[in-house]
C-alpha cells in the first residue's frame, strides 16, 4: 500500500478504539438490526459515550474539537466492518454543521450537546417523491405567519429519519424566486403536525433506518431558520462537496475491506486441488481491483487535503464521489463473483457490501449530475 501521510499519531490512536468499538458493540448485532431494519437507539448512546459523535464539533457544544480527519477515521472504520445502518456520519458531519454554520447561538446551545452524546439524532431532508437530485424542485413549502413559518409537504428516502429528533427541511419560502426562494429550517420531530412515514425497504443498507416525512401545517418557530431567507440553496451547494467527498471516503474504504475478504477467501477456496487465487486469471482481477483502490485512495487523500486547506471545490468533490462510487461498485461485483456461489449468499460481508454499493452511485447527487457539474468546469 501507498504510505498515507495525513493522519497524526492522535488519528490513529482514535482508529484503534473506533475499530474496537465497531468490532464489539456494532457487529455482533448487525444481523439483528438488518432484520429489524433499524439500529438500536442505544448504540448512538454508547458512541456518543465514547466521544466517537460530532468529534469535529467545538468543544463548547461538547465535541472534541478536532478537525475533519477525525471523522474521517470514523467512517473508514464503519466502512471496514460493513455496518452501513450507523448514520453516524450522516449526523456528526452534514447535520451538525448545518446548525453549526447556520444556525443562531441559541440553537447551536440547545441542540449540538445533545447531538454529541447521541440523546438527539440528526437528519437532512432534501429527496421528495418528485423530486431528487434537482433541489430546486423541491415544492415542500414554508410560509411566514407571524412568528412562525407554516411547513407543509413530505419527504422520502431520509437517512436516519426513522430515530430523527431533529431535521433539517429544505423548503420553499418563495416559489417564484428559483434557486433564491429556497431555504433551511431546524425542525424538531416533536412539533405538532410533524409525521413520520413507513421505514423504506431497500435492497442493500438493511439496517438504515431510512423513512418518510410529513409535515402537515408545521409551526416552525421563526428562530428555527437556519441563516438568512432565500439562501438555503447556496448553503446546501456550500455544504455539498464535503458530503459528496464523505460517499468517496466511505466507497474506497468498502473496496478495501472487500479486497481483504476477497483475499483471505481466494487462498482457501481450492479448485483443481489449488487456491484458486492461484489462477493467473483469478491473481490479474486482484491485481486491478488493488491497483485502483491506490488509484481511488490517492486521489481521495488528495482532496481531504484540500477540504482542510479550505480549498476544496464543487467540480473536484464531484470527480471523486463519481470515480470512486463507480470503482467501489465494480471492484465488489468482481469480489463477489470471484466469491462463486458464496458470494451470493447474504451471510457472506461481500455480498452486503455489494449491495450497499448501489446506492453510492445515486445518493448525494446521481453521478449523471456529478459529470453535468464536471462538465461546467470544463
Amino acid at each position: 500500500m501507498i504510505p498515507r501521510t495525513l493522519f497524526t499519531e492522535d488519528h490513529e490512536m482514535l482508529r484503534e478504539s473506533v475499530r474496537r468499538f465497531m468490532e464489539t458493540e456494532a457487529v455482533p448485532h448487525n444481523e439483528r438490526w438488518e432484520e429489524q431494519g433499524f439500529v438500536d437507539r442505544e448504540i448512538w448512546l454508547k458512541a456518543g459515550a465514547a466521544g466517537f459523535l460530532c468529534p469535529s464539533m467545538p468543544e463548547q457544544y461538547g465535541g472534541a474539537g478536532g478537525d475533519k480527519l477525525y471523522s474521517v477515521v470514523l467512517m473508514e472504520e464503519q466502512a471496514r466492518v460493513g455496518c452501513s445502518g450507523l448514520g453516524f456520519s450522516l449526523h456528526s458531519e452534514i447535520v451538525a454543521p448545518y446548525i453549526e454554520h447556520y444556525g443562531s447561538e441559541y440553537l447551536k446551545s440547545i441542540y449540538l450537546p445533545k447531538m454529541a452524546t447521541g440523546e438527539m439524532i440528526g437528519a437532512i431532508a432534501m429527496t421528495e417523491p418528485g423530486a431528487g437530485s434537482d433541489l430546486q424542485g423541491v415544492t415542500t413549502s414554508a410560509v411566514r405567519d407571524g412568528e412562525h413559518y407554516v411547513l407543509n409537504g413530505s419527504k422520502t428516502f431520509i437517512t436516519n429519519g426513522w430515530h430523527a429528533d431533529l431535521v433539517i427541511v429544505v423548503a420553499k419560502t418563495d416559489p417564484a424566486a428559483g434557486s433564491k426562494g429556497i431555504s433551511l429550517f431546524l425542525v424538531d420531530t416533536s412539533m405538532q403536525g410533524f409525521s413520520k412515514g413507513k421505514r423504506l425497504k431497500k435492497a442493500g443498507m438493511k439496517a438504515q433506518d431510512t423513512a418518510e416525512l410529513f409535515f402537515d401545517n408545521v409551526r416552525v418557530p421563526a428562530s428555527n431558520l437556519l441563516g438568512e431567507e432565500g439562501q438555503g440553496f447556496r448553503y446546501l451547494m456550500q455544504e455539498l462537496p464535503w458530503e459528496r467527498l464523505q460517499i468517496s471516503i466511505t466507497a474506497v474504504a468498502a473496496v478495501e475491506a472487500g479486497l481483504a475478504w476477497t483475499l483471505a477467501y481466494t487462498r482457501e477456496r481450492k479448485a483443481f486441488k489449488r487456491a484458486i487465487g492461484e489462477f493467473q486469471t483469478v491473481a490479474h482481477a486482484l491485481a486491478e481491483i488493488r491497483t485502483e483502490l491506490e488509484m481511488g485512495r490517492v486521489f481521495v487523500d488528495r482532496c481531504l487535503q484540500l477540504l482542510m486547506d479550505g480549498k476544496l471545490d464543487a467540480a473536484t468533490a464531484s470527480m471523486a464521489k463519481y470515480w470512486t462510487t463507480e470503482m467501489q461498485f465494480r471492484a465488489l461485483d468482481r469480489c463477489v463473483q470471484l466469491h462463486g456461489g458464496y458470494g451470493y449468499m447474504w451471510e457472506y460481508p461481500i455480498t452486503r457490501a455489494w449491495a450497499d454499493a448501489r446506492v453510492q452511485r445515486i445518493y448525494g447527487g446521481t453521478n449523471e449530475i456529478m459529470k453535468e457539474l464536471i462538465s461546467r468546469n470544463l
